[in-house]
């Protein structure tokens, strides 16, 4: 089915396909499952396609952070504190026997702090209203699926640092280096988790990644039950 008319302004299907090829000029526009012809939440096309956007720009972001992540902690490095009030350790490679199971070893209070936080994040992102009313907050970036640029998150009000380009390094950069920026952001979040699952896949089926076998640790956990080592509050 062909995708609705664009709004004015609004970043339409066509455009989509130009951004693809821009990225990506071997593979270009790549969508077997037709999601960006589609009206989710009946917000129409042109909302569709920012929200699949964001979406992929944060699977790629965290995919990035767990990358480095996991081979942070291949490596056997923790913080240089402790991780608890009471003075426990953090767990370590050697007793977990692989990156994934360090989750496992963690506290319960810990992961959920994780997640907590996370969430928070996640609210900011979304949250468009003033603390005072149901009114539009104007300091922040209009929202991704009404016209925003998907991505784009909002600074933090009157604190010293945000949570992109914290120091400021990038307020001088050029439209183009920017725009050049943001490619290589997908490009590269792509490719994290390409990496990623690589990692995973082969600590919990060793042997499926050939070029990782003998070098990742397997896990015989399970990675699509992160609360099966410990659970406790529903138990």
């Amino acid at each position: 089915p062909a995708p609705t008319p664009a709004a004015a302004g609004g970043f339409d299907f066509a455009a989509l396909q130009a951004l693809a090829t821009e990225q990506n000029p071997i593979v270009g526009y790549f969508d077997p499952l037709e999601l960006s012809t589609k009206d989710f939440f009946d917000e129409g096309n042109t909302a569709t396609i920012a929200f699949l956007r964001q979406a992929e720009i944060k699977h790629g972001r965290v995919a990035m952070a767990g990358f480095v992540g996991y081979l942070v902690h291949a490596q056997g490095i923790t913080w240089p504190f402790k991780m608890t009030i009471d003075g426990d350790s953090w767990p370590t490679l050697a007793d977990a026997g692989s990156v994934p199971a360090l989750w496992d070893k963690i506290p319960e209070g810990a992961k959920w702090q994780i997640i907590a936080a996370v969430g928070c994040l996640e609210w900011y992102d979304e949250w468009q209203f003033t603390s005072e009313g149901m009114e539009l907050d104007a300091d922040k970036p209009k929202h991704y699926m009404r016209g925003g640029m998907p991505g784009k998150y909002p600074a933090f009000g009157g604190y010293p640092l945000n949570l992109f380009d914290p120091f400021g390094l990038f307020k001088k950069a050029s439209e183009e280096k920017k725009a050049r920026g943001r490619l290589a952001e997908v490009n590269n979040g792509r490719l994290a988790m390409l990496g990623l699952f690589s990692l995973i896949s082969e600590a919990t089926v060793p042997g499926s990644v050939p070029a990782l076998k003998d070098i990742i640790p397997p896990y015989d956990g399970n990675v699509m039950i992160p609360f099966s080592g410990d659970f406790s509050i529903f138990s």
